[in-house]
């Protein structure tokens, strides 16, 4: 700015100093006056509220006309306003970066999250095929040995009763035989007690809709009458050598 521009505008500014010392004046002397005359204060302060009212309105008007002096005022503006929009775009960019940051990082802790769930998911599905196969391993692995154990308690209650059997209802002694026994019977092979019970068992169990056993030479005729004397065993109504097992159920 050139020396007549400041000095220009250093007339402006005492002006503009010497009216606002006058202003403050008037203000001085309002205020004894109002002091003095209490009557008239609330029209007073009326007027002042309505004037600050009017001063509010009116736009602000430079000082000066000079052109320098403007273009100078206005560089200094646009100075001020400059460094005010850096400092908002700092402000903002140090913002955007932040956000960038926040961003990446719940993006990093996401995709951790995701594959550790997908791995989770993996393994509570690895876990539950497992334990599918080993509930039905177990299952069958149980069920194999209770079988077993009925098994073996069947066979111990069959050499039980074959033991009972042969100990009480043995075979009879070979020359113990009549003459007219062994000449009608000459190539006797008698099946023991125990084995005529499985027998009609099993032809029970096995064709129920026919549970008949053939009377041969092989049963021994008391064995028979004391399966039919006992109720164990009945004869067939039209055939009376066939016999099945008694129903007991």
């Amino acid at each position: 700015m050139s020396e007549a521009a400041k000095a220009d505008l250093l007339d402006e500014c005492e002006k503009q100093f010497c009216l606002l010392q006058k202003l403050q004046n008037a203000v001085l002397s309002a205020d004894a006056e109002s002091c003095e005359d209490t009557d008239k204060s609330p029209d007073h302060f009326s007027a002042v509220l309505a004037e600050v009212e009017q001063w509010q309105e009116l736009e602000p008007r430079f000082m000066s006309n000079n052109p320098e002096i403007l273009s100078a005022v206005g560089r200094e503006e646009m100075k001020r306003q400059n460094a005010q929009l850096q400092m908002a775009v700092s402000f903002w960019q140090a913002k955007r970066d932040t956000l960038r940051n926040t961003v990446k990082r719940e993006k990093t802790l996401l995709e951790e999250k995701e594959a550790m769930l997908s791995s989770v998911s993996e393994k509570v599905a690895s876990l539950q095929l497992e334990n599918s196969q080993l509930s039905e391993h177990s299952v069958l692995q149980d069920m194999k040995r209770r079988i077993q154990k009925v098994k073996d308690y069947q066979s111990s209650l069959l050499e039980t009763l074959s033991e009972m059997l042969a100990e009480h209802f043995p075979l009879p002694d070979p020359g113990g035989i009549t003459d007219r026994t062994k000449l009608a019977e000459p190539d006797m092979d008698l099946m023991p007690l125990n084995e005529i019970l499985e027998l009609l068992t099993n032809k029970t169990l096995e064709t129920p809709h026919e549970p008949y056993v053939s009377i041969d030479d092989r049963f021994w005729p008391p064995y028979i009458e004391l399966l039919l004397r006992n109720g164990i065993a009945v004869r067939h109504q039209e055939n009376c050598n066939k016999v099945r097992l008694e129903n007991f159920f």
